[in-house]
């Protein structure tokens, strides 16, 4: 009896020791506790941290809200968003500029979903579109792009998203390998070598310079990878 209490100790010990009960809530819903950004663009409404323009507040280039409890590497970040109005992303493995501004990777977001939502962006990287939705891709360290044949039904995906509503969001980066799944769809799988690929930075959420608009994340939870 006491050897199968001693297997069954040590398994839950190198099954904790391996991260796969390492689930971390990067947001506690109340304060924006562990994020910066400009004050009179973000905020915590309805338990989500909100940004937000309007006609008499608008910003005059994109703004983010940086999440100050560290750099990310290899991990896998799942939330909530909505979106009403304009576009919006999720920056990864980025860089802090001045003033609230930030470039690297970005998970896109767009309302309607119609063009932008759930593809690679390099924000400030000079690379622009990465990688469009649909496509599994392996980038050479020339940076010339090789797209699989896979098949992708955009109009099934479309259809999943609630339109200025809740949909859930997922980003893994593990090594080069960056995925983004929105609503259970993979939108993208690339294998980047470009030169210009990194492999560690911040973490933040974008707010868009344009028309007014509004966008919120909660539930935000993060795992990394070891």
């Amino acid at each position: 009896m006491k050897k199968l209490l001693l297997v069954a100790l040590l398994g839950v010990f190198v099954s904790n020791a391996h991260g796969t009960d390492e689930w971390k809530s990067i947001f506690d819903g109340k304060t924006l506790k562990g994020w910066e950004g400009k004050k009179e663009f973000w905020k915590v409404e309805d338990g989500a941290i909100t940004g937000q323009t309007t006609k008499e507040n608008p910003t005059k280039g994109n703004t983010f809200i940086i999440w100050r409890d560290g750099e990310l590497a290899d991990f896998e970040l799942k939330c909530k968003f909505k979106i009403v109005g304009g576009n919006s992303g999720i920056q990864y493995r980025s860089k802090e500029m001045k003033d609230f501004v930030v470039g690297g990777y970005q998970a896109d977001i767009d309302t309607g979903g119609h063009r932008y939502m759930g593809i690679l962006y390099g924000e400030k990287t000079g690379r622009g579109i990465i990688a469009e939705r649909g496509q599994t891709m392996k980038i050479g360290a020339d940076g010339k792009k090789s797209v699989a044949d896979k098949a992708f039904d955009n109009e099934a995906f479309l259809k999943s998203l609630k339109k200025e509503d809740w949909n859930d969001y997922t980003i893994i980066a593990k090594g080069n390998k960056l995925q983004h799944i929105i609503n259970g769809t993979k939108t993208i799988d690339v294998t980047d070598n470009d030169k210009r690929q990194v492999a560690k930075g911040i973490l933040a959420f974008q707010l868009h310079a344009g028309p007014p608009m509004k966008v919120q994340f909660k539930d935000v939870k993060l795992k990394v990878l070891k």
